[in-house]
């Protein structure tokens, strides 16, 4: 048995280990302690990570990303497109085999978190994801080479985004799987997709990239529970109506394919509006809000 541990337990350097809590972390130095090394080690991995330690970790991330070579981002871009496929593909063959009943949504649009799944644990570059994770360096340090890469990025990612959301979207509008229930499942569930106007698209694409900005936040606390966490917010994507400019460009890709919308009338019906909505909601306001609430902690530890 481990013995008693007054004291905080030190990191390699020497320096006190750093916890979660900050209450927590100095009434332990105050008044000591008599759990033991175990008890604190369980303790600080059960607390959850202040916004500030949430903060860091996606602002590291996304420098990461701003310094990736060219060709990294488009071969990673490309797979996010191909893969975000699924998500409608899936959500295509739930329709396709359950009964048409006022229910079936709540069972067709799991479906749609097939794809998001995918790409975020397989760590692909989605270009709503990257959003939030790539701004706030930006924010952070607010300089002409910052931008100059946050524009680097975001092109690069969205273009490979496109690209494989057209392969995609043209295999389902061709049924190369030779699957004629599940491709006529998907034509009525990209039409759905498209039918609102551009002011709704800008309206629901905000939403959808506050949420997909939650998701990016949210995992580095859900420790085992990351699978779920994306599964939920994707699912409340299609479940309301969301637009979201990947995933709905495999959808109006599809219908562009099929013969049933013209290129024009997407882009000013729905990528541009979708494209928007989802920078905006992802990263001019929930960045904004997520730097917000911890510039206050960062200007007192002179960051």
């Amino acid at each position: 048995m481990d013995a008693p541990n007054t004291d905080l337990e030190k990191h390699p350097d020497g320096n006190p280990r750093r916890h979660s809590n900050d209450v927590t972390e100095r009434r332990i130095e105050e008044e000591g302690s008599t759990l033991t090394a175990t008890e604190l080690r369980e303790i600080e991995r059960r607390l959850s990570l202040r916004p500030l330690a949430i903060y860091e970790l996606v602002r590291q991330e996304g420098e990461d990303e701003l310094t990736r070579p060219t060709s990294s981002l488009w071969w990673s871009g490309l797979a996010a497109g191909l893969s975000i496929g699924f998500s409608v593909f899936t959500q295509a063959v739930l329709r396709a085999y359950l009964p048409d009943t006022p229910w079936r949504p709540l069972i067709e649009c799991w479906g749609y978190s097939v794809g998001f799944l995918i790409v975020i644990l397989g760590r692909q570059q989605l270009f709503t994801e990257i959003t939030l994770t790539a701004t706030l360096p930006v924010l952070a340090r607010p300089r002409w080479v910052g931008a100059k890469a946050l524009i680097r990025l975001w092109s690069v990612v969205f273009i490979a985004n496109m690209v494989g959301t057209a392969v995609y979207g043209a295999g389902i509008a061709f049924d190369v799987l030779g699957t004629p229930d599940i491709t006529a499942a998907a034509l009525a569930v990209s039409r759905k997709a498209m039918e609102a106007g551009p002011w709704s698209t800008l309206l629901r694409g905000i939403v959808a990239g506050w949420l997909i900005a939650t998701v990016v936040w949210v995992l580095p606390s859900a420790q085992n529970a990351g699978f779920f966490v994306i599964a939920l917010l994707t699912y409340l994507i299609a479940l309301f109506h969301l637009s979201h400019v990947v995933a709905g460009s495999v959808e109006a890709m599809t219908l562009m394919f099929a013969g049933e919308l013209m290129p024009h009338h997407a882009i000013w019906g729905f990528y541009l509006p979708a494209l928007i909505g989802n920078i905006l909601g992802g990263s001019a306001l929930f960045a904004l809000i997520s730097y917000g609430q911890v510039a206050p902690e960062l200007d007192q530890k002179g960051n």
